[in-house]
């Protein structure tokens, strides 16, 4: 039968998008709905956002370190509704350019709630169309567990448009959003305790960067809260929150924000009209060619909970297109040595398998580590220290594994990435000369390992 559509794609997230401009590029007819803003949890409520935060929570210890270095400055004073204003001004600067890419690309947008009517028929805004293929790119949404008083705390989506900076902030998770709100809060002045049910932060990460990260954030005055968790929370006559903990203690704040998972986002899509299935984590359940148990629809990015990253969703969109309509040119998304990094402060930097990964896949393991104070620090009172750590295959000398906590260590690792992905050897980085003075030459001069 004919189509009104080659593909359409339900969500303007960056897997979406990617998917959506490539598949018209290859002369696809495409059509993209979005029901709420153009760039998805990426551009709007997640990295973009996030990392300007940051980079204003950061100013503060700038400012402390200038007068090692000769700057007097008078009194620096914060404000919050100019950071979120102007955070918001290239925020929608940035939804002008996915808008000019899609309409530029050809491809026709639909702004609306998009529902699967069955496996070739979408419905928006009243109308229907149907396509040979249905993309869903929904995203995730972020969810707070269902406990009493849980109307009262927030998410990261309404963090990023509070009105004005709480002065007591409870933040409460272990992973990375948890982590970096803690110090976007804490950075900006506000008085933060972040609190984990378990007995460290970022599981999964390498047993080495989560106590080095610790360590710096305790020494910075964060304060930590392991084996901590709310069972309620109420709110008082004067609008601030009393969070009573599952030990019997009470902590009083002016926000509890939640970081504690994402949720597939599959409100009112209609799947129940198709033969898609979930998985029992509650995502979209698909094959390796991002294929439903439906044969038209796929699906890829948050919302099949595989990798949740931004440049997977954007390598797992232009896979789709390929596969689809330029078939010579597919090639599958590889999803190893992925690099990644958390914003923290100090940021943290990875790529491979952490040294716990490693043993337990059965490597016979060297580690190699240096601890160091960054030069940039050595003219201040600051005593922060950076981490580098490669996991390194005994047999085959095999670089397995790179981790970084320290400026910039996210910069640092994505050209190590590269180095990780073509099957770099301990020799070549020992071979490798380094650019004086940086931090970064550190990873090639570590000659010794670490006493097992």
């Amino acid at each position: 039968m004919a189509y009104d559509f080659d593909l359409y794609v339900i969500g303007a997230g960056s897997g979406g998008v990617r998917a959506a401009r490539f598949a018209a590029g290859f002369g696809a007819k495409v059509a993209v709905a979005e029901s709420r803003y153009l760039g998805g949890t990426c551009v709007n409520v997640g990295c973009v956002p996030k990392k300007l935060l940051v980079y204003g929570a950061h100013f503060a210890e700038d400012f402390e370190q200038a007068s090692g270095f000769g700057w007097s400055l008078g009194e620096a004073n914060f404000d919050w509704a100019t950071l979120i204003a102007n955070k918001d001004r290239e925020i929608n600067r940035l939804n002008g350019i996915y808008r000019s890419l899609l309409v530029n690309s050809g491809v026709t947008l639909h702004e609306g709630h998009a529902r699967l009517v069955d496996p070739h028929q979408v419905e928006i805004n009243g109308e229907r169309f149907t396509a040979k293929h249905i993309l869903v790119a929904t995203g995730g949404w972020p969810q707070i567990p269902e406990i009493p008083g849980r109307e009262h705390a927030i998410g990261s989506n309404e963090a990023f448009f509070l009105k004005e900076l709480p002065k007591r902030v409870l933040v409460v998770g272990g992973g990375y959003i948890a982590v970096e709100f803690a110090g976007i809060f804490h950075g900006l002045g506000a008085k933060t305790s972040l609190l984990y049910r378990g007995d460290l932060f970022l599981r999964g990460f390498d047993g080495s960067v989560r106590t080095h990260l610790k360590e710096e954030l305790t020494k910075r005055g964060l304060d930590l809260q392991f084996n901590a968790d709310i069972e309620r929370i109420d709110k008082q006559a004067d609008g601030s929150l009393k969070a009573t903990l599952k030990d019997g203690r009470v902590l009083e704040a002016d926000c509890v924000f939640y970081a504690t998972g994402r949720r597939p986002m599959l409100d009112n899509l209609g799947l129940e009209n198709t033969g898609v299935k979930l998985d029992k984590r509650g995502f979209i359940e698909v094959d390796d060619l991002y294929q439903t148990a439906e044969p038209s629809i796929l699906a890829l990015g948050d919302v099949i909970g595989r990798v949740q990253l931004t440049p997977v969703a954007l390598a797992e969109g232009m896979a789709v297109a390929r596969r689809l309509f330029k078939p010579e040119q597919y090639r599958p998304v590889d999803y190893a040595m992925i690099p990644t990094a958390v914003f923290s402060l100090p940021n943290i930097g990875t790529v491979g398998l952490s040294e716990e990964q490693a043993r337990a896949d059965g490597h016979k393991v060297q580690v190699f580590e240096s601890r160091f104070r960054p030069m940039k620090l050595t003219l201040t009172e600051c005593q922060e220290k950076t981490l580098m750590k490669l996991v390194v295959d005994a047999e085959t000398d095999k670089v397995l594994g790179c981790h970084m906590v320290g400026p910039d260590a996210g910069e640092i690792v994505q050209g190590l990435a590269i180095a990780l992905k073509a099957g770099a050897t301990k020799q070549h980085f020992d071979e490798t000369i380094g650019v004086h003075p940086t931090a970064a030459e550190e990873f090639v001069t570590m000659r010794t390992p670490v006493a097992q």
